[in-house]
This record gives structure tokens, sequence and C-alpha cells, in this order.
């Protein structure tokens, strides 16, 4: 049988999953990946250097691809940035419910904590750009190194929610994952309230008349 001659990035990561989910394991070596998919060892090397290589650009891929459906959607471009977030959520847990069995496979170490799995570390790089770009409302101190430090922070901790949501998920044996839908609803409507930052821009502001106050006293 002829070998496949035009494959792509996502033909590779396809066929890397589809190895992972037939055989209950990952294949060890290019070689065994491509001997089993009939396709040029060669070819692989043209979008990826090593199988751990494929294995890190699959969740990338999710989240890539949950961006790419959102984008495409008009309601979701006039969104606030709470509802733009949520969006996202359940969109990309949609993708992971397609393809559940091998997300379960991949994380099954989970136990130890996701935040050290290699094949996260894409996702984490994108997802927190992406939280980063959303317009979240910051305490403006008008110091631009300050601002960052927030928004890295906001990011980071969006991160961690997120891979708590992930968590709950795998475990989660509720009909249509309905018990992970309100999860996620609850903890990002509990985020941001947590963010909103008009009460602490009213004590600043309070803070501020009455220091002003003050100095006219004394002058």
């Amino acid at each position: 049988m002829a070998r496949k001659k035009n494959i792509n990035k996502n033909d590779l990561v396809s066929f890397y999953m589809n190895f992972v989910l037939e055989h209950n394991k990952k294949p060890t070596t290019v070689f065994e990946l491509s001997k089993a998919f009939n396709f040029e060892e060669s070819k692989f090397y043209n979008f990826f250097g090593n199988i751990q290589a494929v294995e890190n650009h699959v969740f990338t891929l999710f989240f890539q691809n949950t961006v790419d459906m959102l984008n495409t959607s008009e309601d979701y471009k006039t969104f606030n940035s709470r509802n733009q977030l949520l969006s996202f959520y359940f969109t990309f847990f949609e993708s992971l419910t397609a393809n559940r069995s091998y997300v379960s496979f991949a994380l099954k170490d989970h136990s130890n904590g996701l935040k050290s799995l290699k094949q996260l570390q894409g996702l984490r790089k994108h997802f927190t750009d992406y939280v980063k770009n959303l317009d979240i409302e910051i305490v403006d101190i008008k110091n631009d190194k300050i601002e960052t430090i927030q928004m890295k922070a906001i990011a980071e901790a969006a991160w961690i929610q997120l891979l708590l949501s992930i968590k709950f998920w795998l475990e989660d044996s509720s009909a249509a994952f309905e018990k992970t839908d309100i999860f996620i609803e609850k903890a990002v409507n509990t985020s941001f309230d947590v963010l909103n930052i008009k009460p602490f821009k009213s004590v600043m502001d309070l803070g501020k008349f009455l220091l002003k106050e003050k100095m006219n006293m004394t002058v």
C-alpha cells in the first residue's frame, strides 16, 4: 500500500490521538506512529521534533479551536469580559467532552496535580495570554509596572481556576456533565465578583478626599 504523502500538523495530532485510543498507550517512537498510519517518518519532522511535542500540542489545539469558534460569533465580540470568559469555558469544555476518552487518558496521572503536566504548558501560555487580553477592569493607579503585575496575577489565578475546572470535570459523573457547568459558572462569577473594583475605588476616592481635606486644614 502506498504511503500517505500529503499530511499536515492536524493529521499528525489525529494520528497520535487515535493511536493512544486504539492501543491504550502512547507511541514510543515516531517510527511506531508512522508505521501504524502508513506515512513516511520524515514527514513527521516537518511539524514536530518528537512524540512529546505532539502530545504537548493537543491541548494547545483544543484552545486554538475554541478561540477560532468564538471569533466566528458576532455576539461573542459584544460580550463583556465576564461573559467572554464564560463563553470560552463552555466552548472549551465542549471540545474536551468530544475527546473525553483521550483527555482522561492523557491526564490520568492528575492525582499529583495538573499544574506540573508538561502537555498542559502550551495551553497555559495561550490561556493566560487570552485572559490578559480580555478587557478586565483593574485598579488604575497610574503605574504601568504595578498594572502589569496585577494582570499577571489575574491571569495566573484564572489558570489555576481552569485547572480546577478540568479536575472537577474529570471526576464528574453527572449526566451531560451538568455539575461541571454549574461549577464553571459559579467559579467564574465568583472570581469576577472578587475582582469587582468599584468598592475599592470608592475607598481610594474617599481616602484621597480625606487626605486632601487634611492638607487644606493644615495649610
